[in-house]
């Protein structure tokens, strides 16, 4: 869609490090660009504003929730999207941003619930951190989150990335193909009541609120 044409979109966007110079944070910043590029408002946030203490019932109970926690859920709810950026540790996902998760994850209305996402990942590894996305999806995807089908990992990132760019032209176009496709599914989403009935019905199944944290 024409980024002029575009109806309104609001898109979380962070990079799922703590690290200075995170090639996640750099996507991060890329994925905002190409938001802004293509008619969208992105909110590119950092990692650290959303780490906690390691959660427990404990700790819920007697002091609430972490002010970081909070910040998170406000700006998860302020948006209509996320897009995140997520390191790949020992095959799975940095924990401090599973404990981000799962804190999150007790408050209610639950934020994540019907929320669209699109993960992706930038490793020097040959797989570009896509094994740690395929863990992310799980907790995103049970607590009602839409994760996008596709999602970009870029490989051997110490040399695709360049000064706030893709160097490959291939991989940039790739990159902004992946960003505007979910960008018109979000804005569809919001804007075009018939395409949430729809996404529903390709999901195939609805929550049971008896096991699932879906509100």
């Amino acid at each position: 869609m024409e980024s002029s044409n575009r109806q309104p979109v609001q898109f979380l966007v962070f990079g799922a490090s703590v690290r200075e110079g995170s090639f996640n944070k750099r996507l991060a910043e890329l994925a905002a660009d190409a938001i802004t590029a293509n008619g969208g408002e992105a909110d590119l946030a950092d990692m650290a504003d959303f780490c906690a203490e390691a959660y427990s019932q404990d700790a819920q109970n007697e002091t609430g929730f972490p002010a970081p926690i909070e910040v998170m859920r406000d700006r998860i709810t302020a948006n209509d999207a996320f897009v995140i950026a997520c390191p790949e540790y020992n095959a799975s996902m940095p924990g401090s941003l599973k404990n981000s998760i799962d804190w999150v994850s007790r408050f209610s209305p639950q934020p994540f619930n019907e929320r669209h996402g699109l993960l992706m990942s930038a490793s020097p590894s040959m797989v570009g951190g896509n094994r740690g996305l395929w863990a992310l999806r799980v907790p995103l995807e049970h607590l009602g989150a839409r994760v996008y089908p596709d999602m970009f990992s870029l490989a051997q990132a110490h040399q695709a990335l360049g000064d706030r760019r893709l160097l490959d032209n291939e991989l940039r176009d790739r990159f902004e193909q992946t960003i505007v496709a979910f960008m018109d599914l979000v804005e569809a989403s919001k804007h075009y009541p018939c395409a949430k009935t729809k996404w529903v019905e390709y999901l195939g199944e609805r929550p049971d609120p008896i096991l699932d944290r879906v509100e």
